[in-house]
């Protein structure tokens, strides 16, 4: 049991920051990145037994995480947070650039699924079949959303930068 827990424990130290990135990019907040990267993990570690074994650790982890994002999507509203007055303990990192901000926040508008196949394929680089693998859908599926997923970010982009020029004209 205890070697169990400390593979665990080992795997979450290499991993964790990658998948708490990855949360982010598919829902476009570091506080809920981090509530479904520690729902990702319950699950994880209680599946844990059967799955180290496998060698397929990285996927099945990365399937669970963007399957709780879906599932926390669609029962977002009855958990609604209160504001508080405090400080979060953790500060959120500083944004890089400008474009990358953009990103984050078209992003942010794409639907739960084509989010998770756009930052599944293009951020996470994984292949077509693997995305199908681990959304449980065929591939010409992956390949429709991700191309509107492609699509609708382009014109989120170029929206903001239309709207970025004419505000520099003014």
């Amino acid at each position: 049991m205890i070697d169990r827990d400390a593979e665990f424990v080992e795997f979450v130290q290499a991993r964790g920051a990658a998948l708490r990135r990855t949360a982010f990019l598919l829902c476009g907040d570091w506080h809920r990145a981090e509530d479904l990267v520690q729902a990702a993990l319950i699950k994880l570690f209680k599946s844990w037994h059967k799955i180290h074994k496998n060698g397929s650790v990285d996927a099945y982890a990365r399937q669970v995480l963007v399957r709780t994002t879906i599932d926390e999507s669609r029962r977002f509203w009855r958990r609604r947070e209160r504001a508080s007055a405090e400080l979060p303990e953790v500060a959120v990192p500083a944004v890089s650039s400008e474009e990358a901000l953009d990103l984050r926040r078209a992003l942010a508008q794409l639907p739960a699924r084509q989010r998770a196949v756009v930052v599944l394929r293009f951020w996470e680089d994984q292949s077509v079949e693997e995305v199908a693998n681990l959304l449980g859908c065929t591939q010409g599926t992956v390949k429709s959303q991700a191309s509107k997923g492609l699509a609708a970010l382009r014109r989120v982009l170029a929206d903001q930068r239309d709207y970025a020029v004419l505000e520099v004209q003014r």
